[in-house]
């Protein structure tokens, strides 16, 4: 089958080439014409594990392709997927300019006797569907010319390849009865295992993955929250996800405590749902609460590294491990590293970074504010403390008597709770995670 890609960021970029793995013929498109030239070019332009392997292969057998010019893209292909960025507005609400701005163009090249299926890749808010088809046909295009299809991502990054080619579902909102045989044929390779294609209206598809995400979100915070209350009343919130996430009702998933969700979703999609919600006067109070609790979880560590040094931060030098939101993904969209390493610098401390992935992603946005280690040990080099933000494998087992040599003092702490608390203890350490017991040596 043939197929356009519109938008060649994350999600487009992964969607593209999964399908030209199972064999279709994939044409990308994106106005970012340095970015086209170093796709064409067999650069890839983020890093998804995995991904890159795909990407070369399709490639090199022809059926993974990259241009600027939206006609070229779509001119032959039955199925236009349209994976653009949908960033909060000032009120929260997601910004359509980009689909509402391609739809306009579509409008305009959609032929009578070509008809074509148009996919809300993106992340939308509920009635997108119907102001892209309105876009469409206020442009030139008939209505039996389209379709529009939701068709919601459900791509974790770090993991994202494998969502895609062995999906849990795949979610299709649309009531053409045309749209649903294409779209059968198009994910039969994808869903060989059993795993369903869920059939809905456009609008349900649309709410299906705000309101995924949200329940998602809210399941951590509620964990960060009985951390809190951990800690206050001298209990192990290890112990408590564990009782917990062994009841098959609640699940073990997203039940680790930590410093705050981040990335380029939740937060986004969270604040959306919530002025969707205002927009039919609706006071979605759960998570109202959810995005106050999160802002405060990501510096819930300051207070702790502030304490330590009796409130005087000036000239400490800080080692942080971990700039990404999550590990595996070089994302800092609202990562929590970036808000510890903001207070930080405003008390006067001297900060020293490592990151496997992420480090030129916060380079381009904090200059020389702070140092970066290429390697993972530099950055401990004559620092006060460590503070760990993300759980990369490799910070999980490190060399602990490298660390004690290296660093001045033998404070770790841990925003992702990645030490066992005896092993820390034996080893000396001041260490304080969160919702555990600190160990005071």
């Amino acid at each position: 089958m043939k197929i356009a890609v519109v938008g060649t960021g994350y999600v487009g970029l992964v969607t593209g080439t999964c399908f030209a793995e199972t064999g279709n013929d994939v044409i990308c498109v994106d106005i970012d014409k340095t970015k086209v030239d170093k796709l064409s070019s067999g650069q890839i332009t983020i890093y998804e594990p995995g991904l890159e392997k795909l990407f070369l292969r399709n490639q090199k057998e022809g059926r993974l392709h990259f241009t600027t010019v939206l006609e070229d893209a779509i001119k032959d292909a039955k199925v236009v997927f349209l994976a653009l960025p949908t960033p909060p507005g000032e009120d929260g609400s997601a910004d359509l300019k980009y689909i509402l701005g391609v739809a306009n163009d579509l409008g305009k090249l959609i032929k009578e006797d070509d008809y074509k299926i148009i996919i809300d890749k993106s992340t939308v808010p509920v009635g997108t569907a119907d102001r892209v088809k309105a876009a469409i046909i206020n442009n030139g295009a008939s209505e039996a010319s389209f379709a529009v299809v939701s068709n919601p991502e459900f791509l974790r990054e770090g993991v994202a390849v494998e969502d895609f080619m062995k999906p849990d579902r795949v979610v299709i909102g649309t009531e053409s009865e045309k749209a649903k045989k294409v779209l059968l044929d198009l994910y039969a390779p994808f869903v060989r295992q059993g795993n369903p294609i869920i059939f809905m209206d456009e609008k349900s598809a649309e709410l299906t993955k705000y309101a995924a995400n949200s329940f998602l979100a809210t399941k951590i915070t509620f964990m960060n929250e009985i951390a809190q209350l951990c800690e206050r009343l001298g209990a192990d919130v290890d112990m408590v996800r564990k009782g917990i996430g062994s009841d098959d009702r609640i699940g073990k998933r997203f039940l680790f405590p930590g410093i705050g969700y981040g990335g380029s979703c939740f937060p986004k999609d969270v604040q959306a749902l919530v002025k969707s919600s205002t927009q039919v006067d609706y006071d979605f109070k759960i998570l109202n609460a959810v995005m106050d609790v999160n802002e405060k979880q990501k510096l819930h560590l300051l207070p702790k590294i502030k304490a330590y040094f009796k409130n005087d931060l000036k000239g400490k030098k800080i080692a942080l491990w971990g700039l990404a939101f999550k590990p595996n993904t070089d994302d800092i969209r609202e990562a929590p590293a970036l808000y510890i390493i903001d207070e930080l610098l405003k008390a006067g401390a001297v900060v020293n970074a490592y990151d496997p992935e992420a480090m030129p992603n916060v380079k381009a946005i904090l200059g020389n504010t702070i140092t970066f280690s290429e390697r993972q040990y530099d950055a401990l080099t004559d620092a006060d403390n460590l503070v760990i933000a993300t759980e990369w494998s490799e910070f999980r087992t490190p060399d602990f008597e490298k660390i004690i040599t290296m660093l001045k003092n033998k404070v770790i702490f841990d925003g992702r709770n990645l030490f066992d608390l005896k092993h820390m203890e034996d080893m000396g350490f001041y260490y304080v995670s969160v919702g555990r017991k600190t160990i005071l040596n």
